[in-house]
């Protein structure tokens, strides 16, 4: 791990109490930095600094508990039992915090089995003072792997139901190791994963305060850095939304319209300030960076509107009210909705585009699919293009038996409405006892946003031979994965097992999904992580990654449709095609013009090197 591990910047206040617990003692930094340091005597401190002042606080980094829960949310605690305080960390990045107390635990695991045997008789025969603090060095890969396992050594789960004396075991483990707990989540980071040299170049300039627009192709990893630029910022501080109620719950955000606060945005723009004043003001006036992904579905007069909305209610003339914007997506994929009266307007129409955006960059690095061939496929799908050889070869999916093992092939419908018949049919025309799984909802008044925002359904209906996907990353490295196919083959006291394509059998176990509202409250869904798979809509799977995947494009009436749909597969062989016409697949002209405007800039003014450029 590097330096930059061994410091957090954050809101910080640090209280100390007496014996009895009382408060002696509290001091509130808005601003501060923490950072590890050592003395000759290799000592551990953290030092908390506040911003632009010399005042500093340094607290011995022993007998020390960490309470972590919040941790994702920029929030953390750590007690120091003999000083009697404690410091309250929140508003830091999560990343930065993450790492920090990483760091923490890395350092105080190695350091309890180098410490020394006598100290104080150690120091008194030393020649060497008490001072000389240093910043901690980075932690060695030794340091690393040997904390790891201790945090992890606990936490290793079967894929199959324990045994009933492997689960006595599994409680005397977890009672003997809890205090392990806040260490075992560390190591259960969701926004863990390499970073690119591409995708690092733009956090980049993310940080350093620019208005940017980054796009590239399906699978060239946008949500993943949205998820690492949104670690990276300072939580209270920012809002991250998107287009869509799934796409907003991918990022773990609200969707624009809940945080503009102005509806719809087909009112007047006097109405629309008095709406979001009365909806939204405070969102709007502490918001300092504002992400929406997703940003092909956003209509340009509601931008527009919303821009003039920003600067009213911030009472800021500069662009947006001078929050910084990431703007994240792909034109060439899913268009604005058009109203009955009026025919939608793209983003980059709008008349704030060019004025908020500084810069726009093109992942070009996809990591969804592996094959060359398929990715040259989809990259001229994208466009619009259908060469003779493409043709052919899409066709030729049509005669391919990707079903295994009782997984039928999904299919990809372009209305949500024939999906849902499809999954209903095929459900009745099983035999054998249904069984109803009901979410548990921790406010009931908010099922239907859920709904809307989740694709986990409120009400599961299963039985024995049903065709399920998985909804939520369970186990990447064998293949349980949000969009993994499988059917259930049995119910063990009521959990159903589900056979997966990759040939693991798992006992599906409830799973928990966070969204956020906006006025900052989280409210979560219960809910067993599977969704009927004979059929889904395109839109609705808009980010998954589908390894049995089959559709019949005859009825998509959008741009992008086709493509949105032929790259949620994860590879040609995962993939049928059924009747393939040239005629299903197009691109809109503007965005094509667009691309070509942005891509010229871009080797133009070499604001960025993201690898060669494509024509269109």
């Amino acid at each position: 791990m590097d330096q930059d591990s061994c410091l957090v910047v954050c809101s910080v206040t640090i209280e100390w109490t007496n014996s009895q617990g009382s408060i002696l003692k509290k001091v509130n930094h808005r601003s501060a930095s923490l950072r590890l340091i050592r003395n000759n005597f290799r000592e551990m401190f953290i030092e908390v600094r506040k911003e632009k002042a010399n005042s500093m606080t340094k607290l011995a980094l022993k007998s020390i508990s960490v309470f972590n829960k919040f941790m994702t949310e920029g929030k953390a605690s750590i007690k120091f039992k003999e000083e009697n305080c404690t410091l309250f960390l929140s508003n830091a990045p999560t990343s930065q915090l993450i790492n920090f107390l990483k760091m923490v635990y890395i350092k105080v695991t190695n350091q309890s089995e180098k410490g020394m045997k006598n100290p104080l008789r150690e120091k008194l025969l030393s020649n060497k003072s008490l001072g000389g603090l240093e910043e901690i060095s980075p932690a060695t890969s030794a340091e690393v792997n040997k904390a790891k396992e201790k945090a992890i050594s606990v936490t290793r789960a079967t894929i199959t139901t324990p045994s009933p004396s492997a689960t006595k075991k599994r409680k005397r483990i977890d009672e003997n190791d809890r205090k392990l707990a806040p260490a075992k989540k560390l190591y259960e980071n969701p926004i863990a994963g390499q970073i690119t040299e591409e995708q690092s170049k733009i956090l980049e300039f993310v940080l350093n305060g620019k208005n940017i627009f980054f796009t590239g192709s399906a699978g060239t990893g946008k949500s993943f850095l949205l998820k690492r630029i949104i670690a990276a910022l300072p939580p209270d501080v920012t809002m991250a939304t998107a287009s869509t109620g799934v796409a907003a719950c991918h990022i773990g955000g609200i969707t624009l319209h809940q945080f503009a606060g102005i509806g719809l945005g087909t009112a007047n723009l006097d109405r629309c300030y008095q709406m979001a004043v009365r909806n939204s003001a405070g969102l709007w006036r502490r918001t300092k960076h504002l992400i929406i992904d997703e940003i092909s579905m956003v209509d340009g007069d509601y931008f527009d509107k919303i821009e003039a909305v920003a600067r009213y209610v911030r009472k800021n003339e500069r662009p947006f009210g001078g929050i910084q914007l990431i703007l994240c997506g792909d034109f060439f994929q899913l268009p604005p909705v058009s109203g009955r009266d009026r025919k939608a307007k793209f983003c980059f129409q709008s008349n704030s585009w060019e004025k908020c955006v500084h810069l726009n960059f093109e992942l070009q690095q996809v990591h969804r699919q592996k094959d060359p061939i398929f990715v040259k496929i989809l990259n001229n799908i994208r466009i619009g293009r259908v060469t003779d050889d493409i043709a052919e070869t899409l066709k030729a999916t049509a005669k391919q038996k990707i079903e295994n093992d009782g997984i039928l092939a999904t299919r990809l419908c372009s209305h949500v409405n024939e999906a849902e018949d499809i999954n209903e049919i095929q459900l009745n025309e099983l035999k054998g006892e249904s069984k109803v799984y009901t979410a548990q909802d921790s406010d009931q008044s908010m099922t239907a946003t859920l709904n809307q925002q989740l694709t986990v359904p409120d009400k599961l209906v299963l039985k024995i031979g049903a065709q399920v996907m998985l909804l939520k990353n369970i186990n990447v490295s064998n293949g349980l994965v949000n969009g993994a196919r499988g059917v259930v083959i049995k119910f063990v006291e009521n959990v159903p097992v589900v056979q997966f394509k990759s040939g693991i059998q798992y006992h599906v176990k409830t799973e928990k999904w966070n969204i956020r509202t906006n006025v900052g409250a989280i409210v979560h869904r219960k809910q067993i992580p599977l969704k009927l798979a004979w059929a889904f809509s395109i839109h609705k799977s808009q980010g998954l990654t589908l390894d049995c995947v089959e559709m019949c494009l005859a009825k998509v009436f959008d741009a992008g449709q086709s493509y949105v749909a032929l790259s949620r597969a994860q590879s040609l062989q995962s993939l049928r095609v059924l009747d393939f016409n040239s005629q299903q697949v197009w691109a809109h002209s503007d965005v094509l013009m667009f691309y070509k405007k942005f891509r010229r800039n871009l080797q133009e003014t070499e604001m960025i090197p993201l690898g060669k450029k494509r024509k269109v």
